[in-house]
Order: structure tokens, then sequence, then C-alpha cells
């Protein structure tokens, strides 16, 4: 389970030498959010992220309680450069995620 979001967002970490503190390396996971789970704030960080919509919908932009918010659907992709807010997050019926992470 993600800290924070125990019984909601579970991970499997592929592959993983990141290093957030020293701003170096790359993690590889695959992210599942069970269905209704939502991250209500916005968030912002200092790395490159791709992520891959495999399985399920994914929508981005919803307010706090997981309400509007624009719907992705499985096959989607998204890069999202340092610097860049992202969210908040909601699914409706779950999904599978995709990610990468890292620093140039």
């Amino acid at each position: 389970d993600v800290a924070g979001y125990e019984g909601r967002i579970s991970e499997l970490v592929l592959a993983d030498n990141f290093d957030e503190a020293a701003k170096r390396g790359s993690r590889t996971r695959l992210a599942r959010w069970r269905p209704g789970t939502t991250m209500p704030q916005p968030v912002i960080h200092d790395f490159h992220e791709e992520v891959f919509l495999v399985a399920g919908d994914f929508i981005v932009g919803c307010d706090a309680q997981g309400r509007g918010g624009e719907r992705f659907d499985a096959y989607t992709f998204a890069c999202r450069p340092p610097g860049a807010w992202h969210g908040p997050f909601t699914t409706r019926d779950g999904c599978l995620l995709f990610e990468i992470q890292y620093f140039d």
C-alpha cells in the first residue's frame, strides 16, 4: 500500500534507484487505485513523471470530493514535466497506472 492511501492505492515497484534528496535516478512502478479513490489535493514535484493508464478510468482536475474533472480511459498517456501542478485525481471504477518518475 502507498503511505497515506492504505487500502486505496497499492504499488508494485518494478525498478528503483530514485533518490529525491540527491535529485537523481528513476522509479518504475504499477499503481492500482481502488474504485472511488480520490487524491484531493493537486501535487507538484521537481522530477519528470510519465503515466500510462493501462486499465480503468482516471479523472483529472476534480474537486476535493471527486466531483467534476476530465475523465480519461485505458490507453491514455500523460507526461508531467518538473514543476507542473497536476490533480486532484479520482477514479470511479478503479484503475491501473504504469508510471515512470525520473530526474534529468
